[in-house]
């Protein structure tokens, strides 16, 4: 009997199948071996792994359960079988004296044994008591963990698995799925996004459409400058023409190397109206990457513009067949600035995005015209787009969801706000910006909580913002606790997809917390479909762990010109032929209302700020340092500062941080390079002599900064203060920060440069605290613009407090 200060124990049910339904094999006929096999099959299946570690109660056993573990690989359903029997055989064989005391333990989560009667309740830790006998399959189950009709397709899969043992024994095991008519039409269908049906016509022609609708309706906005309709629709035209002029063919990729403004937008455009695909270039990027991308992506047409010609030139150099076209020119040599009236198709190529690539060259991406089309009007329709809508374009040009910002207003006649990148460094300036009119936005996690923690110190409200979407890192749900308490009414939207699946495909919309301790990737959107497979591109059991892949119109034509890395990604859809597939790498799986959960890489693929990253190239480059023997990098996760990459390297001696950062700084951009590297005499090796990456990352979350062997303490008030913001955004204790620290190569990123800024209260500016990244010097700076001004504020920091200039700076 249970003490009233004790937990009742869990509720279990029952269900029972008939197994005479197996092709009217009886249950009587099935060996232990056979039995034991389809369990492994089934849990096999449930648990997303190739190894099961199971509890089995030989015949005759009547104690504990005894651990047995099964290997489910390749080969056919016989040698599964005389697999099975081994194992069975070697549990019977210490029956009698078992090796281990694990009866508690989690393997025996799941049980089979032969029929053991009514059991009214499960032993500790056991979920699931699977047991066979009298021609009937009985599964007794936890409530807690499993409803009714998840077990009775789980009973349905042993009888799968007990057919196939019985009618056809050679045939390869893992060519076979467990699940159902029923389960498979589900999946298919059922979890797939809505169907919609796309208007008949390219963007740039709907776009043509809205400019005949709204000539002069304002289109766009950057600082001062506002476009109309007709003014962005004629000067695109423009720049169209000179592009034809210089000879651009059908789907030629023509690369722009802008910085964000309307000129940007124009040549976009431009680009599309002319038949050719569009490549984002950042004027910022090294000019060894940019060479790279360039010649990867066969490009012969360059738009740029006064200011981005520096490094555009430098890149050229190596590709003297590249012919650059000036905007500013094109505009004053007048060209014709009607629609061009180029045919388009929609399996055109419209644009690459390249994104970093394991073997340490960039990937990039192809997708075409329907694709792009599709994802833009999931926008408008789940982030609730419409006419004189205002959209925030926010993202780096790279980062691919810069093209629905920029773009996505323009099919609906909105309007696209083009925030200026330092407007997005200053949360004070981002924030007055969004409130005076922005309606749509969307940002990475990491940035949101910025933005909220900005607010929280300095409450505000944000105008007629309605929705937000987040994307590019795990939203935790802690961020959206804090979200709807500020913001009740402004729908956040949780927001999946990838590069080459034309950007997000899983919309989960909110508004309020998600009752799940993980944050939904939500529904698939409108005529995507995703399913969660196995390695076979089976699909998996409903709520089991498995690869997440898409098809249908969404996904991209492959990498360009790499088509080794195509063939290997990108297949045909063996469950709609005539259509392509994409293997994502990620790892997820259905919950019970219909919607995905994210639940890791499968590689070494991480996402950092929301900018997609392969280790592998980081690390590659790394080794291209002098000195340096062997080199890896991990992701660590530290208090109050989120993820970061920590880079551990083998030299005869140790290198200077600084060194190492110029060296990597000089192929890979800012989000690319480790906030940290670290020396170590040689690396730690796996039994199989491979990098033991597992220790690295013990090792990295319990790292803080590159440490000195002496730390100057700060000296003044004004130092204790900057310190204390300091340690607070870095995540570090305070002793660990000292009058010589310097803020990036103690692991300060852009971001979190934007949330000491934010800490201290706007005493210094972001360009201010780049320039003087010292804490002693940053001090020295804060006191002499304290002495400058009659009215300096006072920013408080913990129990510090600083004296401050209130003046903008940009």
């Amino acid at each position: 009997m249970n003490s009233p200060l004790t937990d009742p124990p869990p509720e279990v049910a029952e269900h029972e199948v008939a197994v005479g339904s197996t092709g009217g094999i009886t249950a009587r006929e099935f060996t232990v071996a056979e039995i034991l096999a389809a369990h492994a099959k089934v849990i096999a299946a449930l648990q997303g792994e190739q190894r099961v570690l199971t509890g089995f109660l030989p015949d005759g056993h009547a104690g504990e359960p005894l651990p047995c573990l099964l290997e489910v690989g390749g080969g056919s359903w016989r040698d599964l079988v005389e697999g099975a029997g081994r194992a069975a055989a070697e549990v019977a064989a210490h029956a009698a004296f078992p090796v281990a005391e694990p009866a508690r333990e989690p393997l025996f989560e799941v049980v089979l044994s032969a029929d053991q009667g009514k059991l009214s309740e499960l032993p500790e830790g056991v979920v699931l008591w699977v047991s066979l006998g009298g021609g009937t399959l009985r599964l007794r189950y936890r409530t807690d963990a499993f409803d009714a009709d998840h077990v009775a397709r789980i009973g349905g899969y042993y009888l799968s698995a007990l057919r196939m043992i019985a009618t056809e024994p050679d045939d390869e095991h893992a060519s076979h799925g467990l699940l159902s008519a029923q389960e498979l039409d589900l999946q298919f269908n059922g979890l797939a996004g809505p169907e919609r049906e796309l208007p008949d016509g390219r963007f740039h022609e709907l776009f043509e459409d809205q400019v005949r609708r709204t000539p002069d309706a304002v289109a766009a906005i950057y600082g001062d400058q506002r476009w109309t309709y007709a003014e962005l629709n004629r000067r695109a035209n423009r720049i169209g023409r000179a592009l034809l002029a210089a000879g651009l063919a059908g789907e030629d990729v023509v690369a722009v190397v802008t910085e964000r403004n309307l000129d940007w937008m124009a040549s976009v455009l431009a680009i599309f109206k002319a038949g050719g695909a569009y490549l984002p270039i950042e004027p910022h990027f090294p000019a060894d990457r940019v060479a790279t991308m360039l010649g990867r992506a066969g490009c012969g047409l360059v738009l740029t513009e006064p200011g981005s010609t520096g490094m555009l030139d430098e890149a050229l150099k190596a590709l003297p067949g590249v012919r650059k076209v000036h905007i500013e020119e094109v505009y004053s040599e007048r060209y014709d600035d009607h629609d061009l009236g180029v045919r388009v198709a929609p399996d055109a190529l419209a644009y690459v995005y390249f994104t970093s690539g394991s073997t340490g060259e960039p990937k990039g991406v192809m997708c075409e015209q329907a694709g792009m089309l599709n994802h833009l009007y999931a926008k408008i329709d789940d982030l609730g787009i419409t006419e004189g809508s205002v959209v925030a374009q926010i993202a780096p040009q790279c980062f691919d969801i810069s093209l629905w910002q920029l773009v996505s207003a323009l099919l609906v006649g909105g309007r696209t706000l083009i925030v200026e990148q330092s407007a997005v460094l200053d949360v004070q300036r981002f924030v007055e910006l969004v409130s005076d009119g922005v309606d749509v936005m969307q940002v990475v996690p990491s940035y949101l909580e910025v933005v909220l923690s900005h607010l929280e110190e300095r409450p505000g409200d944000l105008g007629r913002l309605r929705c937000v979407s987040a994307t590019g890192e795990a939203l935790k749900k802690e961020l959206t606790e804090r979200w709807f308490a500020a913001f009740p009414h402004v729908k956040l939207v949780n927001a999946y997809g990838l590069t080459e699946t034309c950007d997000d495909t899983n919309h989960e919309v909110m508004d309020r917390v998600p009752e799940r301790d993980r944050v939904p990737l939500g529904r698939a959107v409108n005529n995507v479909r995703v399913y969660v497979v196995d390695e076979d591109l089976n699909p998996v059991p409903l709520g089991s762990p498995g690869e997440i892949v898409f098809s249908g119109v969404c996904v991209g034509r492959g990498y360009i010109n790499d088509p080794e890395r195509t063939a290997t990604a990108f297949l045909t859809d063996p469950h709609r032929p005539g259509l392509r597939l994409y293997r994502s790498g990620d790892f997820g799986r259905w919950l019970p209302e219909g919607k995905l959960e994210f639940l890791g890489r499968r590689d070494a693929q991480v996402k950092i700020r929301g900018f997609r990253i392969e280790i592998g190239e980081i690390e590659n480059r790394l080794l291209g340092a002098a000195g340096v023997r062997d080199a890896a990098v991990v992701v660590a996760e530290w208090p109050d500062r989120g993820r970061t990459l920590v880079a551990f390297y083998s030299a005869p001696a140790e290198l200077p941080a600084a060194e190492l950062r110029a060296h990597l700084s000089a192929a890979l951009p800012e989000y690319m390079v480790p906030s940290h590297t670290h020396w170590l005499e040689r690396l730690p090796l796996t039994a199989n002599s491979k990098i033991d990456k597992k220790r690295l990352a013990v090792l990295a979350a319990s790292l803080r900064v590159d440490g000195q062997d002496v730390v100057e303490p700060p000296r003044t008030p004004t130092e204790r203060g900057v310190a204390a913001a300091w340690a607070e955004v870095l995540g570090v204790t305070p002793g660990e920060v000292g009058r010589s620290s310097h803020f990036f190569d103690s692991g300060g990123t852009s971001l979190s440069a934007v949330r000491l800024v934010v800490k201290l209260r706007r005493a210094v500016s972001l360009k201010e605290l780049t320039s003087h990244p010292v804490l002693a010097e940053l001090a020295a700076f804060i006191e002499g613009e304290r002495d400058a001004t009659d009215d300096p504020p006072t920013i408080h920091t913990g129990d510090r407090a600083l004296s401050g200039n209130r003046k903008e700076r940009v």
